[in-house]
């Protein structure tokens, strides 16, 4: 079994992206960090942001676990604009923290989409997959997900039993 992570990168902590992590986190019982509840800056060249919460964070996931599951709501068909910021803030693993960074290598990725409509449009998944491979990660599986009446409709559920299962064997 795979130690595994939930990044939740959306700005409502309470979420329909919420709503799906919580569901696979009792599948998984892997714990949810919640972006939103960071204090993360954007990335500087000049790595003026070090005192922020980006640096203790990526240590503690690299050095407590085997995958990251990063959950992001569907934003202008993109991912959200924290969990970009924390990719760019990948970029201080490979400038100044480069232990770090090299602990990444080898460790497993999946991603968990959440959007209003229940097709997610083609290409959305390639900043992940291509960091993925750019840090030497194994990209395993990504899901999208939706929520209707405020409740994860039967078919996503089953969707999400199948990717937890997958991820945790």
């Amino acid at each position: 079994m795979k130690k595994g992570i939930i990044v939740l990168g959306s700005s409502n902590s309470k979420g329909n992206t919420q709503k799906i992590c919580s569901y696979v986190s009792t599948l998984t019982d892997y714990p949810i960090i919640d972006l939103k509840q960071k204090n993360i800056a954007e990335f500087d060249y000049e790595f003026r942001n070090r005192n922020d919460d980006f640096h203790p964070l990526i240590q503690e996931i690299v050095d407590n676990y085997e995958l990251i599951i990063f959950a992001t709501p569907v934003y202008w068909y993109n991912m959200s604009g924290i969990m970009k910021t924390f990719f760019d803030r990948i970029s201080d693993c490979l400038k100044i923290e480069k232990d770090t960074g090299r602990k990444l290598r080898g460790m497993h990725m999946a991603v968990i989409s959440c959007g209003s409509d229940k097709n997610l449009k083609h290409g959305f998944y390639m900043p992940f997959t291509e960091t993925a491979a750019y840090l030497g990660m194994n990209y395993l599986s990504d899901i999208h997900c939706w929520i209707e009446n405020g409740s994860i409709p039967e078919v996503v559920q089953k969707e999400l039993n199948d990717f937890s299962k997958s991820l945790i064997q």
